[in-house]
């Protein structure tokens, strides 16, 4: 039975013979290629296929793309259709179809029907074809609607609206060639004369290539093990077994030294007998070199695709030497002397990691991490900054753009002199959750909230130089229970040519007996910072403000004085400010005024091992600095400091000395940072700073400046 004939057909044909006709034209090209010089045989043993296939695009008007139409192909034989409908782009398809012969309709809403009857297509054929619809002729404005007469004859009829042109195929696309006869079995050549062997992809080399005649870290240099930007088993660049199983090590040493001038007290045992100032020698120097090894070991690409699973292990070994002038500093037995060397071996991570699924085709994921692990909770390191264990589900939504991250941690005691993890449990745990939103509001700037939950029992605990840090030694010296939660809201990026950080936290809880207030307190404080900055070629200049409430009224059983969980900010100067970088002790108190690497005057004894302290003064600090990129390895930075208290009145309760003044001074730094291979390899940093004492700070101690040097050496493989 041949191909049926449609009478709409026969007169769209004669249409289409005039010129004038403009109101539909369907376009169907077909470009039938010839088979015998096409078609290239089969590779030996391939099993020719037995389907077929139809492919398409449909356009409109102009050219443009018609989404959503109506494809429909009916086999003659059976009389069985297939639906499809036109993506986006216009796009359509048809596979698996049996060989025969088939009818096709093409529908859109606002253009004319297209039927192409007797389409024919063989097994392995894949056939393209483009379609231009066009919409259906208009009625002519100027169309009587008055009676006819009758001696005027019948009006000429229009043709129906269904639009065929003669078929014309893009593609045609067959299995085989024509007459081509099948190879026998027998007859196929060996694999080895087909294949040729390629050795392991991750093994093909790199042309060696001398480029600038001398060595150096050039392209297409000789490989080396030790050096970590070449291709190297040891830092992931190969699988270690398989095709998806990575191997990196990560060594780094850490050279620290730190000479510094801060107020030290003479104590009853002085180590100069008969100096009568009640402040002793405030000159000291530390000495600290960190050892970590890290081993990382995962089932991945290597590439932008998340992990599968991961297992790390990270060893640290610290050496530290102290030297001061003053008895009492470094052990509280002043038969030690004023020195001490002191080591201790931690282990910082050692985690596994699973991803529990894929959520898009976009690298979404959602995993989970177990064991002791690094978690910072924000931009800037304001509040939580740990190596503990603890159970951590993370992820990202949206192509990336949410990142989420919930976790469960059980603190370790530290090592007080190296600041390492210990074996032994303390009683504190924290449970947060936090949320990133990139490209909030605008962008290139990401916000993120958080929830952060500090419960401290009640224990007590000798650091590892015999002093009491656990409860406080001041006021009502007995243990207690803390439990405060933190709200945050804090970003990061950019509004045109602006740079912005910020962050707020407001802390809420219960300390059941601050030793300070010698009773339960509530506790309601806030902190805030901000930071904005513009960059000009190869110099930033930023301005920056920084605020945590103090408690104006130590007795009165609300703590107003904000804290952190364990902070590590990186503001304001950061390590390069003498305020930030050293710890100043409170005059024999037993509590420190401030904490090493910290902003806040909390009146903690140690902030790693002791407990949070919400009734403390508070502090304001405004800043202004500039980052200048000398060359592309060497950065220099500048920084001035202003710093007041908010309230002084807690250190008037616990120094029994009235008035003490708001000021505490004014803080500058400058420091550089050297990185020969313009990379984080090795890196040199190094810097001086001083403080000026405000009224407040002279109340407290003395009018002599106090100034800091330090360099720090890191060499990372």
């Amino acid at each position: 039975m041949g191909p049926r004939v449609n009478p709409m057909r026969r007169a769209f044909r004669i249409r289409r013979r005039s010129a004038a006709f403009p109101l539909v034209c369907v376009a169907l090209c077909a470009v039938l290629c010839p088979r015998a010089a096409a078609q290239q045989p089969r590779l030996p043993r391939q099993i020719p296929p037995a389907s077929a296939a139809i492919e398409g695009v449909v356009v409109g008007t102009g050219g443009r793309p018609l989404p959503g139409v109506s494809v429909a192909l009916t086999d003659q034989a059976t009389g069985s259709t297939m639906q499809a409908t036109a993506s986006g782009d216009g796009v359509f398809r048809l596979l698996d179809l049996a060989p025969g012969t088939y009818d096709l309709r093409i529908e859109a809403q606002g253009y004319e029907p297209f039927e192409r009857d007797g389409l024919r297509v063989g097994a392995g054929d894949l056939v393209t074809i483009q379609l231009t619809l066009r919409a259906p002729p208009a009625i002519p404005r100027d169309a009587s609607r008055l009676p006819r007469a009758p001696e005027m004859g019948s009006p000429a009829t229009t043709p129906a609206a269904v639009a065929t042109l003669s078929y014309r195929e893009l593609i045609r696309r067959p299995d085989e060639q024509p007459g081509q006869e099948p190879l026998e079995a027998e007859a196929l050549p060996e694999l080895s004369k087909v294949f040729v062997e390629m050795p392991d992809r991750w093994e093909i080399p790199m042309p060696a290539w001398s480029r600038y005649g001398r060595p150096g870290e050039y392209p297409y240099v000789h490989r080396s093990r030790w050096d970590p930007f070449d291709r190297n088993k040891l830092k992931g660049d190969e699988p270690l077994f398989d095709q998806q199983i990575f191997f990196t090590f990560t060594g780094t040493s850490d050279t620290d030294l730190d000479g510094r001038r801060v107020p030290t007290p003479s104590g009853v045992s002085t180590a100069q007998p008969g100096t009568p100032g009640f402040f002793g020698k405030g000159g000291q120097f530390a000495l600290s070199q960190m050892f970590r090894f890290s081993f990382d070991l995962f089932h991945g690409d290597a590439s932008f695709r998340p992990v599968d699973w991961r297992i790390r292990i990270t060893p640290a070994v610290n050496v530290n030497y102290l030297a001061v002038r003053e008895l009492g500093v470094v052990n509280i037995d002043v038969r030690d002397g004023t020195t001490r060397l002191d080591a201790h071996v931690g282990l910082q991570e050692a985690f596994v990691e699973v991803k529990l699924a894929d959520l898009s085709p976009n690298y979404d994921f959602v995993s989970v991490r177990a064991g002791i692990q690094r978690f910072n909770s924000d931009f800037r390191g304001f509040l939580f900054v740990e190596e503990q264990p603890g159970v951590r589900v993370f992820g990202t939504l949206r192509s990336s753009r949410w990142q989420y991250n919930a976790a469960y941690f059980q603190f370790l005691e530290k090592d007080t002199n190296s600041g390492l993890n210990t074996f032994s449990p303390r009683h504190q745990q924290v449970i947060l959750a936090n949320f990133y939103h990139q490209d909030f509001l605008r962008p290139g700037y990401t916000a993120q909230v958080s929830v952060h939950y500090n419960k401290d029992d009640a224990s007590m605990h000798f650091d590892d130089n015999d002093f009491l840090v656990r409860p406080a030694p001041i006021g009502s010296v007995r243990p207690h229970n803390i439990r405060v939660a933190y709200i945050g809201w804090t970003g990061d990026g950019h509004f045109g040519r602006v740079n912005v950080t910020h962050a707020f936290y407001q802390a809420l809880g219960t300390d059941d007996f601050n030793p300070i207030a010698g009773r339960p307190v509530t506790i309601d404080a806030q902190m805030a910072a901000g930071e904005a900055s513009v960059d000009r070629d190869w110099m930033r200049f930023k301005v920056s403000a920084f605020y945590a409430s103090g408690d104006g009224n130590p007795r009165d059983g609300h703590a107003r004085g904000f804290d952190t969980i364990v902070d590590s900010p990186e503001f304001a100067g950061g390590i390069f400010s003498l305020w930030d970088r050293e710890g100043i002790r409170l005059t024999d108190a037993g509590v420190n005024l401030t904490q090493p690497d910290s902003l806040i005057p909390s009146l903690r004894p140690n902030k790693e091992e002791g407990q949070a302290n919400f009734v403390n003064p508070g502090i304001f600090l405004a800043n202004a600095g500039a980052d200048f990129n000398l060359t592309p390895k060497l950065k220099s930075l500048v920084n001035v400091n202003y710093l007041r208290f908010m309230h002084t009145q807690p250190l008037e309760l616990l120094l029994f000395q009235a008035p003490i003044r708001d000021s505490i001074g004014v803080d500058y730094s400058i420091g550089f940072e050297y990185r020969p291979p313009l990379s984080e390899n090795i890196v040199i940093r190094g810097g001086v700073s001083a403080l000026s004492p405000g009224q407040g700070f002279a109340d407290i101690y003395t009018g002599r400046t106090l100034a800091s040097a330090f360099a720090d050496v890191r060499f990372q493989f």
